[in-house]
């Protein structure tokens, strides 16, 4: 199970996440991505919608989504917040490539991340700190 401080709990920062983040679509998952400040705890949400199948099927579904998530915080991911949609077939899918699906969505980011970092540093441009890859101040942003 995931530790409180690991979860998206309010509707609003998952609106936010899924609004402002970034998308990394799969076969059976939608993963939405969006950077906190550095060195604190990632945080995960899910998304299980009624297609995907029964409560029982739903249920497990999300455990699982749950273990997935769990592992990649043993590897040490921190400082992002992490939606999880669940597509109508993702019931149906074995567990090895599940799980496959949602740790490439979580390095497929890790490595834009870094490729961007990379690009700015030698551009000169100072990095977006809110993960929306804007240079604007907030003041302008939130305008």
């Amino acid at each position: 199970m995931l530790a409180k401080a690991n979860r998206i709990t309010s509707a609003d920062d998952y609106r936010a996440v899924v609004r402002r983040g970034a998308k990394v679509a799969g076969a059976h998952t939608v993963s939405y991505l969006r950077s906190r400040e550095s060195g604190t705890d990632a945080r995960f949400g899910f998304i299980v919608s009624k297609k995907v199948g029964t409560a029982v099927r739903r249920n497990l579904l999300r455990r699982r989504l749950k273990a997935v998530c769990h592992e990649a915080l043993s590897d040490g991911v921190q400082g992002v917040d992490v939606v999880v949609r669940a597509l109508p077939g993702a019931a149906e899918v074995e567990w090895p490539e599940l799980r496959a699906e949602v740790l490439d969505a979580l390095t497929r980011r890790a490595a834009r991340r870094s490729t961007r970092a990379a690009e700015l540093a030698t551009s000169g441009a100072p990095a977006s700190s809110d993960g929306s890859g804007s240079t604007a101040p907030a003041s302008v942003k939130d305008a």
